[in-house]
């Protein structure tokens, strides 16, 4: 047998029972990510997040959550990477939460929309210079010839903008707003605790799903 398929992990961690979540799951999200920050568990803000081509081809990756309110959750980006061009064509997509060691996972689907120009403005300038710079230099997603492209890129745009570049306007800010938010607590036996909520006009349904 192949020793990836050994591989077990019981989980005992805790427990998530219907009778004892908040009516908004917005508010359990909170409560779930203050206490992976207070774990320690390494970047608490990191997702994975999918989106999909015109023919369906799904695609994932690795990003940094920058806010989380009734409103949705906020990532940046440059807008013509890859998940830009996919989002702008299907702006259906979904987001995961991976806490390891809390033995939780949320999911999260929804529609995502490009925030405001002044909400990554003032995003965009918190950055550090060298992070600014970046964006500028990086045509994210593209063929680029070899590294010394980037790093000759970055030495470009470090003399022309200093420490002062403005916000590219192909770089800013998605806010996904959701539509199902199903939180997954570990348990022993593989009989985990999955707690789904479902938007259904200004209320959210709560159903208990099997592991």
């Amino acid at each position: 047998m192949d020793p990836i398929a050994q591989l077990r992990k019981n989980y005992t961690f805790g427990q998530l029972l219907e009778t004892e979540v908040p009516v908004n799951p917005l508010a359990l999200f909170q409560v779930w990510f203050d206490q992976a920050t207070k774990a320690e568990c390494p970047e608490p803000n990191s997702m994975t997040l999918a989106t999909a081509d015109q023919a369906g081809n799904p695609s994932a990756r690795i990003v940094l959550l920058k806010g989380a309110d009734q409103s949705g959750f906020t990532f940046f980006t440059n807008y013509d990477s890859q998940k830009g061009r996919e989002l702008a064509i299907r702006p259906q997509s979904a987001l995961l939460f991976h806490w390891h060691e809390l033995e939780r996972q949320i999911r999260i689907k929804g529609s995502t929309e490009k925030i405001t120009a002044s909400e990554s403005d003032d995003y965009y300038h918190s950055r550090p210079a060298a992070s600014r710079i970046g964006a500028w230099a990086s045509p994210q997603s593209t063929a680029i010839p070899n590294r010394e492209f980037l790093e000759q890129a970055e030495k470009d745009f470090g003399a022309k903008f200093g420490n002062a570049p403005p916000r590219p306007e192909h770089w800013g800010g998605y806010r996904l707003r959701p539509t199902e938010i199903e939180f997954w607590q570990g348990r022993p036996s593989r009989l985990h605790d999955r707690i789904h909520y479902q938007l259904e006009g200004n209320n959210w349904c709560i159903t208990r799903l099997a592991p």
